[in-house]
């Protein structure tokens, strides 16, 4: 994940919608070749491609691309070991939201058999 320092060095990310690549550079420090490259190399990273296979980033792909960048420049993750990590989180994620969903049905069902019980 991305550390508090690492945001200062780079600029605040507009409110807009959609980042061409030439922005998304500027606002992650990064060519736009190297963009390109990692759009291959990471599953998480899938521009909008419009007319003339023009790329169009939203804000969470500007986000996934600063994490990328902290993991290979910052931390000194290979590509290998920076994709892991970000499927990691992401799995950490999905686990913690599952063990949620699940606490919440128990509560509900809990709920139920109570009021049955009356």
């Amino acid at each position: 994940m991305l550390e508090p320092s690492d945001n200062a060095e780079l600029p605040v990310i507009p409110g807009k919608r959609y980042f061409t690549i030439g922005e998304v550079s500027e606002l992650c420090a990064v060519k736009p070749h190297v963009l390109r490259y990692w759009e291959q190399e990471f599953p998480q990273l899938k521009p909008v491609k419009r007319r003339g296979n023009r790329r169009y980033y939203q804000r969470h792909d500007v986000i996934t691309i600063r994490q990328i960048r902290s993991l290979l420049y910052e931390q000194g993750f290979t590509i290998g070991g920076a994709r892991q990590q970000l499927t990691g989180e992401v799995a950490k994620v999905d686990e913690n939201k599952s063990h949620q969903i699940i606490r919440q049905t128990i509560t509900e069902l809990e709920e139920v058999l109570e009021i049955l019980r009356q």
